[in-house]
Formats: structure tokens, sequence, C-alpha cells
């Protein structure tokens, strides 16, 4: 009888076999003139001039930021799941996982208050008390920052530290 490990073995080995038999098998022409189109790939990209656009560098923020925070809620979901875990550790765990939950939704919500109120393009990042606000605009007024500022407060009753920068 054939139990699930051999018959992963199998398919697996008979799918590297087919695979290399194709590639042996694949002429040579084709072989070749994929060759040439690399070479002639690699001296054309050299002359490419790399340009940032300014919604590269938000991208990237929140990317940053995500990649980390997806990284600390499967931490604390292994804390849920884990059967040798306490009570307390697993509320503890449950708690810091919804207010991971309600500052990425506050974040969503100040950002679209900005882009209305301010016309521009931002990333907010909120710790505790603490707002960072990264605009991007060409014009970079003490004006435009307090207008940001205000904006946020808004939201909040008690006060906040609002941190405004401009890329």
């Amino acid at each position: 009888m054939i139990n699930k490990e051999h018959l992963w073995f199998l398919t697996l080995f008979s799918l590297i076999l087919v695979l290399s038999v194709y590639y042996i098998t694949m002429p040579n022409d084709l072989l070749l003139s994929n060759q040439v189109f690399k070479e002639n790939d690699k001296s054309e990209s050299d002359n490419v001039a790399v340009e940032v656009v300014e919604d590269d560098i938000l991208v990237s923020l929140r990317l940053d930021k995500d990649e980390e925070r997806e990284n600390e809620k499967k931490t604390l979901q292994s804390v849920l799941t884990n059967t040798a875990a306490s009570i307390d550790e697993k509320n503890e765990a449950y708690e810091k996982l919804t207010y991971l939950n309600n500052v990425y939704g506050e974040e969503e919500k100040l950002e679209k208050k900005v882009k209305e109120c301010c016309d521009i393009s931002s990333f907010i990042e909120v710790n505790n008390n603490e707002i960072n606000v990264v605009g991007i605009s060409k014009n970079h007024s003490v004006n435009l920052a307090n207008k940001i500022m205000r904006a946020i407060q808004e939201e909040y009753p008690q006060k906040v530290n609002v941190t405004v920068s401009f890329k």
C-alpha cells in the first residue's frame, strides 16, 4: 500500500524527470537565442535612469510597517494557539492584537482625513499618544503642517503629539 509520503515522492520525482527530459530534448537554437536576448537586455538596462516617484516613498513606508505588523501578529497568534500558554498570556496577546487592528483603522481614517482637508498624500503612523505624519508635497509650509496637525487633533478628545514631516 502506498502512503502519502511515497505518493508525494513519486509525484515530485516524476515532475523532475519530465522537466529534465523536456530540457534535454529542447532545441539548442532556443537556448542560444535566450542567451543573446539576456545579453542585449543587460546592455540596454545599463543606460536606464531610475526615477523615484513620490508615491514610491509612501508605498515603501507602508510596506515596511505592514511587514513589521504582520510579524508581530504572527507571534501574537502563535501565543493564542499555544496550549502551554497561560490565560493571562493569551489575554495579553489578544489585547495587543485588538490594539494593532484598531491602530491600523485609525491610521487609514487619518490618512483619508489629511487627503480630504489638505489634498496631499501621506503616511501616518500611530504609537500610543504620538502620531507621525509623512506628507508628500512640493509646498513645505508651516501653515500646511499646522493644518494637518489641527485636522488630526480634531479626531482625539485628549492631547496627542503630532509630528509632521514632508518629503
